[in-house]
């Protein structure tokens, strides 16, 4: 069977040459499991169940064949590691700038939101810690931008940017709580509601936080596998769903004040959800407020449970992190 476009969007097995030795002498093989997601006349970029994409060389692979569908949820939505789930969520919002600093993510996307304008600081940068610091402030410095780290409420990162003087953000989105709910075989679709691959100027109208319309696409618009829902013409509720892997992360979901109360945010609720069943995924995630009773109240019926709290720390006018 031809590796080539008639095996988009299937799921295969590849096993290719590494390009080291194995245990025999003989090449070193390994297998690499994904949805097909883009193919050419050299290589194949397969999706992995995280999210991640691997490339592999055609003149590599010894061999490969399809494979079916995953089994419905090998692991739940609570076992995963808040590091791991952190480059989960970055996946699904990306920073139209990205850039590896070990483990870490140095992100930058003309200060839409601070998911995509911070580090991740998640594993190892690789380099001591006192160098990822410089690198991280110099990073921001070079655009003018201000130095951020998202950071896990308790995990160690947090303890090494605190001890260089590092100090949470403050404001209202100075951090946030990811929830996170195993998902059903089905969902109710509303049959009202338009879901376009697109942020249109009606559906970003309801979105709030929208200042610059051209970032906020690059970065909302950025993944494969992004559904922007919609209720009404013009628009009077929104949402937006992505699929990563075997993830979904909901966002956005705004009514306009005088349509509230009508069950709309329900309704695109349930779409966003039935729709990321159908492109695959069977865990969500979500990041909201701990003060936004209202969302939390929204997905409690969803069965989503909080996983983990984040928050930004910046460097301090007078903090060791300045010097």
């Amino acid at each position: 069977m031809t590796l080539d476009g008639a095996v988009l969007g299937r799921r295969i097995v590849v096993r290719h040459e590494t390009g080291g030795v194995g245990p025999s002498g003989g090449p070193e093989m390994n297998d690499v499991i994904g949805h097909v997601t883009a193919v050419d006349a050299t290589s194949v970029t397969l999706e992995l169940r995280d999210g991640r994409t691997a490339d592999v060389a055609l003149s590599t692979i010894v061999t490969w064949k399809p494979v079916p569908e995953r089994p419905v949820r090998r692991r739940r939505a609570t076992s995963v590691d808040a590091e791991d789930l952190t480059v989960i969520t970055s996946r699904g919002w990306p920073a139209i700038e990205s850039v590896a600093l070990g483990d870490w993510e140095l992100r930058a996307a003309g200060r839409f939101t601070g998911r995509a304008n911070s580090v991740a600081a998640t594993g190892s940068p690789g380099v001591p810690f006192e160098q990822a610091v410089d690198r991280v402030i110099a990073f921001y410095a070079e655009r003018s931008m201000p130095a951020l780290a998202q950071v896990v409420v308790g995990s160690t990162h947090e303890q090494a940017f605190r001890g260089a003087g590092w100090v949470p953000m403050q404001g209202y989105h100075g951090g946030a709580v990811v929830q996170v709910a195993d998902l059903e075989p089905a969902y109710a679709v509303d049959p009202e509601a338009r879901v376009s691959s697109t942020a249109d100027d009606d559906w970003l109208a309801n979105y709030g936080r929208v200042d610059d319309p051209v970032h906020a696409r690059a970065v909302m618009e950025g993944p494969s596998h992004v559904g922007f829902v919609s209720i009404g013409s013009p628009a009077v509720a929104i949402g937006r769903v992505v699929v990563t892997g075997e993830w979904a992360g909901l966002s956005a979901v705004e009514v306009q004040p005088a349509a509230r109360r009508q069950g709309l945010a329900r309704r695109i609720v349930e779409t966003s959800l039935g729709w990321a069943v159908e492109h695959g995924a069977d865990k969500a995630y979500l990041q909201t407020m701990r003060s936004n009773t209202a969302a939390l109240a929204l997905y409690a019926p969803y069965d989503f449970a909080d996983h983990h709290d984040y928050l930004y720390l910046e460097p301090s006018s007078t903090g060791s992190a300045q010097r």
